[in-house]
């Protein structure tokens, strides 16, 4: 079978850094193995995605591709484990980041839906003025909000990890919080 080039791909997932390592191992990864697979599984869901689902399905040279995600979603679904007080928790986590505990509390603590979930997953990253943007966003917008940062979420920071300034904490601080990694 024909590799898949990156030319394949619409402009819309094509990655503008040539170092992008997710990306180049998924295409790696199916060429290596898309004359051996009958099939190629993605965790995601058509509504998500519908673009480039519908793009990859148009490539002769790829298997079927079926969406079978969330993940996270599934485990919860499909695989109990209960701990010592027999308690139902999941017993799958499909990230390799330690979760931060104390915000499924005060997520709990909100109305249903007035929270924004902000998440850029576990490989993207930004510069200090996008994060700078993403923040004064987040404090326009007078709403509560869950903001997931990673330490290396910024790229070439002088810092271990991402600095908000201390405006952005008074102004959020009664309605924001801010996590290393929650699922």
């Amino acid at each position: 079978m024909k590799d898949i080039r990156l030319k394949d791909f619409p402009t819309f997932i094509r990655s503008t850094n040539p170092d992008e390592f997710m990306f180049n191992f998924m295409v790696d990864s199916v060429n290596a193995s898309n004359h051996k697979a009958s099939a190629i599984l993605l965790n995601t869901f058509e509504s998500l995605e519908q673009q480039v689902l519908n793009s990859l399905h148009s490539m002769q040279q790829l298997p079927p591709i079926y969406s079978i995600g969330p993940f996270e979603l599934l485990t919860h679904q499909i695989i109990p484990k209960y701990n010592n007080s027999n308690n139902l928790i999941t017993s799958i986590n499909s990230s390799l980041w330690k979760e931060e505990s104390g915000w499924k509390e005060w997520l709990d603590s909100k109305e249903p839906q007035s929270v924004v979930y902000v998440n850029f997953g576990s490989i993207t990253t930004l510069t200090q003025e996008q994060f700078m943007e993403f923040a004064c966003g987040l404090a326009n917008s007078k709403k509560h909000f869950l903001w997931v940062i990673r330490p290396d979420l910024v790229k070439n920071s002088k810092y271990d990890a991402p600095i908000l300034p201390q405006e952005f904490v008074i102004e959020t601080k009664e309605r924001g919080m801010l996590v290393s990694w929650c699922s």
